[in-house]
């Protein structure tokens, strides 16, 4: 690895998720948990408590009754459920003071949100059950371009630059320069968070899915909806966008152009509220 690899890594260790999403973590690692002990937890941290409440409550959910109490939304949404959509708000809290003049936050947490749906949106189009994991893998799929923007902000955009002359891939352009991509880096932050292997391997092999060991599905679902949202993002054709589809995430998906097509029309009109919701402050 390069000298800019090993100063980030060593870098990545210093960041850390907020407290209230480590306890809860705590608490579901242990076998014996209750879901009372669950709720306790997040009713000590009233920020993520308001944006739970109102994430179960909005129409992204469509439920038919108000939920009032933190106790009732953890029963509702189960702990998987619980445990990621807290994980998507401490996230969104830990890279709430990077400056815009480093990155764009607005424009990056929007083409997160929009790649978030998109996977969603492609999962239930093959029926696959877990769409809300895969929106969480779709929303933390870039996370990686957020600690190389701030550790490494001279290299990173050096990589932008002869992207756009050469017309050539981002992640090989970091690849040279920085001895690994963002979608490594995104990864190695998320193994440092000790999160599942099913929502670090589709970040870390969104670029190649047919290199995923036990998540190939979630990749290549994370894959097709990244190109897509990047295409969307600089106003690209998607049929263009879709011929840098890997011909595995075709096959292991069993999607097809109409079906992206199909899915990048429900996107547009969820946006706005999901950005609400998960990043209130934007």
């Amino acid at each position: 690895m390069s000298t800019v690899w090993e100063e980030i890594s060593t870098k990545v260790k210093l960041i850390s998720l907020p407290g209230v999403y480590l306890r809860l973590k705590e608490v579901l690692d242990d076998p014996n948990y209750t879901m009372g002990g669950v709720a306790e937890v997040i009713t000590h941290d009233p920020a993520i408590t308001i944006r739970l409440l109102r994430i179960v409550n909005s129409a992204y959910f469509g439920l038919a009754t108000q939920i009032d109490s933190v106790n009732r939304a953890v029963n509702l949404l189960g702990t998987q459920g619980v445990h990621d959509l807290v994980l998507a708000a401490s996230v969104a809290q830990s890279f709430e003071g990077m400056s815009n003049e480093v990155m764009d936050m607005e424009r990056f947490w929007r083409k997160s949100v929009v790649c978030a749906i998109t996977s969603r949106e492609l999962a239930s189009l093959c029926n696959v059950l877990d769409g809300e994991r895969l929106f969480v893998c779709g929303l933390l799929h870039d996370i990686g371009h957020l600690v190389i923007y701030q550790m490494a902000p001279g290299k990173a955009q050096q990589a932008i630059e002869q992207t756009n002359a050469h017309q050539g891939s981002l992640h090989q352009a970091e690849r040279t320069l920085l001895g690994v991509d963002y979608a490594e880096v995104g990864a190695a932050v998320m193994r440092h968070w000790k999160l599942p292997q099913s929502l670090w391997e589709p970040t870390e092999y969104q670029i190649e899915p047919e290199k995923a060991e036990e998540s190939q599905l979630s990749a290549s679902l994370v894959h097709i909806a990244a190109l897509m949202t990047e295409a969307a993002d600089r106003g690209e054709q998607l049929d263009d966008a879709l011929i840098r589809v890997s011909p595995l995430a075709w096959q292991v998906t069993g999607l097809s152009a109409d079906h992206c097509l199909e899915a990048s029309h429900k996107v547009d009109a969820q946006v706005s509220g999901v950005m609400q919701l998960i990043f209130p402050s934007n």
